[in-house]
């Protein structure tokens, strides 16, 4: 079981990074190691949320939501995000890096669960629409 959690953090990780990549490649605000400590963080999340607390559940008394965790680490994204959106003569800058962040937190939320593949699927689609990868071949087209 701990190889496995090793694995969802390091997974995470690496997909968060892959993002980040694309992000630090068109020189954007928040790039790789901000991108990997987001899908670190947030896998970590999920793992105490989903395997943390498991000694209580032993007690009658004691009731335990795991979402409860995973919807902070979406609040918390809000406000990190944020932090990366800058308006500058009426323009805004950083809105796709925001959106990079919050996404890389849901994949980490994803792997941290055990979800490999739709972590994954989430990684490319997500790459493919910040422009990071080529669309695929029946849509390259249009």
């Amino acid at each position: 079981m701990l190889m496995d959690m090793l694995i969802r953090i390091a997974l995470a990780g690496v997909l968060g990074g892959l993002i980040g990549m694309e992000r630090q490649m068109r020189a954007k605000e928040a790039g790789l190691r901000t991108h990997i400590l987001v899908g670190i963080g947030s896998a970590m999340f999920m793992l105490v949320s989903k395997y943390g607390f498991a000694d209580m559940l032993n007690s009658e008394h004691v009731a335990l939501d795991p979402s409860r965790i995973a919807a902070q680490v979406v609040s918390g994204m809000g406000f990190l995000g944020a932090g990366t959106i800058m308006i500058q003569k009426q323009v805004v800058k950083g809105l796709t890096t925001a959106a990079g962040l919050w996404v890389t937190a849901a994949i980490g939320l994803v792997i941290g669960s055990g979800m490999y593949e739709i972590g994954i699927y989430g990684t490319v689609l997500a790459l493919v629409g910040a422009g990071g990868l080529p669309p695929p071949e029946p849509f390259s087209h249009r």
